[in-house]
C-alpha cells in the first residue's frame, strides 16, 4: 500500500515532486522514491509501506531492464506469483520479489491488456518511452483511489487530492455543480470532484494520455453490468453453494501473501464473520481480530464480535470508543478526506483502524458483501412494492399508511419487538422507504432510498440548482431484474464512492493497509449470474453467503439485524460537537451565494429542538469544515 503522484513538465521540478509526496506521506513512511525523464517531462514520486519484498529490491519508482518502461503503483497484485513463472518461461528476468516489477513486465510483453491478468486492488501509472504515452490504471472494484487534473497542457495525478494543492499550476477552482450530489448521498460521485478539472479515474478504467499532444483517452475495460447481463447460472444450489465457498477461500487465501502481520476487521456481521472464520481455519495460528463498541447498548456490536472471536479462538482485540476520540478525529476528517465526506462511519473506521496498526501492518476488511450477496434491506423493501408503480390506487393506499407513522413512533414500535425481529438504525431506513414511495418511477425509487437527505430539503438550504444531466447512473442498465439492477449500481456507485473511499482513507491514515477479499473480481462475476432465488431466499438477503457461514459458525450465533458501524451522532452533535455546529453554521461563516442561511438557521433551531436532521447539519458541517481547510 502506497501513495503515487505525478506530473508532465519539460523543466525538471524535483522540489515539487517532494512536496507532493510530503504531504500524502502517511500512505507510504517506510521509503520514497522519485524519477524525472528528460525527454518527456514525466515526474514520478512514490511513499512506501513494505508489505511485499522488505529490502530495497522493492523500491519505487521501478525502471525496467531496458529502461523503456517506468512504474509507480500503489496496491497489490495477489496473484504477482503465477503471472511471474509464466514471464520466467518467456525469458523475462527479476531482480525482486515484488508485484511491482511483475506488472511492469506483464505492460512490456502484453501491453495494457495485461491487466486482464491481475488479481488484486491497483493503480498505477506506467510510463512508456517508446509510445511516448503515460498510462493511469485502476483496479476493477475502485478498492485504490486515483485522481487526475487536467487544465490546458497541464497534467497531474495522484492517490490523493491534497497533492495537487503543492503543484503551483493547479488553480484551485470549486465545482459547485457537485454540491446537490453531495449533500443527498453524502459523497461526490466519480468521475466528478469538488474542484474543476480534477476528476475521479473511474473503477475499471485506465487512462492513455498522449505526451506529445497532451490529449488523453478514457476507456473501460471491466464494467460489472456485463455479467449481470450474461445468461443465468443453471447449477443447483449446492453446486453454486460449493463454487462460491472455493473462490472465497482462495479470495482471503490469496490476501495472506505478505511479509508482515495480517489481522481482521471483525464487526459480528455476516460478511466479517465469514472472513474472520475461513481465515481462522486455514491459519495455524491465532488471528488478529478488532472491533469497535460503544457504551450506548443502541449502537454496540462489540460484545457480538468478541463472543464470535472467543469461538474462533482468535486474538481479539475491542475497544470502547471514547468522546475525546471522536472530538479529536472530526477536526482531522477534512484533512484525510480531501473533500466534502459525509459517512460518519469514518471515526470509527479510524480509529479501529489505530488499534490494529499497534498489531499488525495489513487489515482485512469485509466491504462488498452486501452489494454482491444482496445485503442491503433496502433491496428487499423496494424489490416487494416495485409492482405498486403499475397501480395507481395501491401505491396511494401504501402513501398513506407510511405516512401515519412518523419515524420516532417507528423506532418505539421496533424497541418494543422480540430481539430476533428488532431492525437496527430504523429511524434512517424508515424515512428512506417513506421518501422512496413519493417516487414517480424505479430509478427514483432507488435513488431516493439510497439518500441521506431529501432532494426537496437540499433545495430549501442549497442555493445551487442541481443538474440532473450531470450524473445519470440511477438509470437502468438493460433488461435485468430490479434487485439486480440495485445491485450493480451500489456496486459501481455507493460501495466505490463512499465504502472504499472511508476505508481508504481511515487505514492509510494510521499507515495500514486495508484488504478486501469479499471485492475480489471473480466473486462479483460468479454472484452476477447466480439466480435471485438463491441470492434472496425464505425471505432473507445474502441466502448463499450464510449457507456458507453456517458451515464455519453456529446458525444462531450469526443471525442477528445487520448493523455494522452506527454512531450516536445525534447526540454528539447536540451535545459535545454543539461548539462546532454553533462555529461553521454561524451566519458569518455561510457564504450566501451557496446556502439559505434563512433555513440553515431553521434547521439548527429545528435541530437542537429535538428534530431528527442530524444527517443534513453534519453533512453542512463537513462541507464548512472542508471549505476552510482547502479552499479559504
Amino acid at each position: 500500500m502506497c501513495g503515487i503522484v505525478g506530473f508532465i513538465d519539460k523543466n525538471k521540478n524535483i522540489d515539487i515532486l517532494d512536496d507532493m509526496l510530503k504531504i500524502q506521506s502517511y500512505r507510504g513512511p517506510d521509503d520514497s522514491g522519485i524519477y524525472f525523464d528528460e525527454k518527456s517531462g514525466v515526474h514520478f514520486g512514490h511513499n512506501r509501506l513494505s508489505i511485499q519484498d522488505l529490502s530495497s529490491h522493492g523500491h519505487q519508482p521501478f525502471i525496467s531492464d531496458c529502461e523503456n518502461y517506468v512504474i509507480v503503483f500503489n496496491g497489490e497484485v495477489y496473484n504477482f506469483k503465477s503471472i511471474k513463472n509464466e514471464l520466467k518461461e518467456l525469458g523475462y528476468k527479476f531482480i525482486s520479489n515484488s508485484d511491482t516489477e511483475v506488472i511492469l513486465y506483464s505492460y512490456k510483453h502484453w501491453g495494457i491488456k495485461c491487466i486482464d491478468k491481475f488479481i488484486g486492488m491497483f493503480a498505477f501509472s506506467i510510463l512508456d518511452k517508446i509510445k511516448n504515452k503515460l498510462f493511469l490504471v485502476r483496479d476493477r472494484a475502485g478498492v485504490k483511489p486515483l485522481y487526475y487534473y487536467k487544465n490546458k497542457d497541464q497534467f497531474i495525478f495522484s492517490s490523493e487530492i491534497k497533492s495537487f494543492h503543492k503543484h503551483p499550476k493547479f488553480k484551485k477552482e470549486q465545482n459547485l455543480e457537485v454540491l446537490p450530489y453531495f449533500f443527498q448521498f453524502g459523497y461526490i460521485p466519480a468521475p466528478y470532484t469538488i474542484f474543476k478539472n480534477c476528476f475521479k479515474l473511474e473503477a475499471g478504467h485506465y487512462l492513455e494520455y498522449d505526451i506529445k499532444n497532451y490529449k488523453f483517452q478514457i476507456t473501460k475495460y471491466w464494467d460489472v453490468n456485463d455479467f449481470y447481463l450474461q445468461e443465468k447460472n443453471s447449477k443447483n444450489e449446492g453446486d453454486i453453494k460449493n463454487d462460491i465457498e472455493k473462490i472465497l477461500n482462495d479470495a482471503i487465501n490469496l490476501r495472506m501473501v505478505s511479509d508482515v502481520p495480517v489481522g481482521v476487521f471483525l464487526s459480528g456481521g455476516y460478511d466479517s464473520s465469514l472472513v474472520a472464520s475461513i481465515l481462522a481455519k486455514k491459519q495455524g495460528k491465532k488471528i488478529n481480530t478488532f472491533t469497535i463498541g460503544f457504551d450506548d447498548e443502541k449502537y454496540n456490536e462489540a460484545k457480538h464480535a468478541k463472543t464470535i472471536a472467543e469461538y474462533l479462538g482468535t486474538n481479539h482485540t475491542e475497544y470502547y470508543m471514547k468522546n475525546s476520540d471522536m472530538l479529536d478525529l472530526v477536526e482531522k476528517l477534512p484533512f484525510y478526506y480531501d473533500e466534502p465526506f459525509g459517512d460518519s462511519s469514518a471515526l470509527p473506521t479510524m480509529i479501529v483502524s489505530k488499534i490494529a496498526k499497534k498489531t499488525v501492518t495489513v487489515a482485512l476488511s469485509a466491504d462488498g458483501g452486501d452489494e454482491a450477496f444482496c445485503g442491503y434491506s433496502k433491496y428487499f423493501f423496494l424489490n416487494k412494492f416495485q409492482n405498486i408503480f403499475s397501480n395507481s390506487f395501491k401505491r396511494e393506499v401504501l402513501k398513506t399508511g407510511l405516512n401515519l407513522f412518523s419515524a420516532d413512533s417507528v423506532e418505539y414500535i421496533n424497541e418494543k419487538l422480540p430481539k430476533n425481529l428488532k431492525q437496527t438504525n430504523i429511524k434512517d431506513k424508515y424515512t428512506k422507504f417513506q421518501r422512496a414511495i413519493n417516487s414517480d418511477s424505479l430509478e427514483e425509487m432507488f435513488e431516493n432510498a439510497s439518500s441521506y437527505v431529501d432532494k426537496k430539503e437540499i433545495k430549501k438550504f442549497l442555493s445551487i440548482s442541481k443538474n440532473e444531466k450531470l450524473f445519470k447512473k440511477w438509470q437502468n442498465i438493460g433488461n435485468i431484474e430490479f434487485l439486480n439492477q440495485m445491485m450493480a449500481i451500489d456496486y459501481k456507485l455507493f460501495m466505490n464512492d463512499d465504502v472504499l473511499t472511508k476505508v481508504d482513507r481511515a487505514t492509510m491514515s494510521v499507515s495500514l493497509e486495508g484488504r478486501e477479499p469479499l471485492l475480489d473480481h471473480r466473486i462479483i462475476e460468479y454472484m452476477a449470474r447466480v439466480p435471485l432465488n438463491i441470492k434472496y431466499k425464505n425471505n432473507q438477503g445474502k441466502y448463499i453467503l450464510r449457507q456458507v457461514l453456517y458451515k464455519y459458525l453456529p446458525k444462531d450465533m450469526v443471525d442477528k439485524p445487520k448493523s455494522g458501524f452506527q454512531i450516536p451522532l445525534n447526540e454528539w452533535l447536540r451535545k459535545e460537537l454543539k461548539p462546532l455546529v454553533i462555529k461553521y453554521l454561524d451566519n458569518t461563516k455561510l457564504n450566501e451565494d451557496i446556502f439559505n442561511i434563512k433555513e440553515i438557521n431553521l434547521l439548527k433551531k429545528k435541530f437542537f429542538a429535538g428534530v431528527d436532521v442530524g444527517t443534513t447539519i453534519w453533512f453542512i458541517l463537513m462541507y464548512q469544515m472542508w471549505k476552510e481547510k482547502w479552499f479559504d
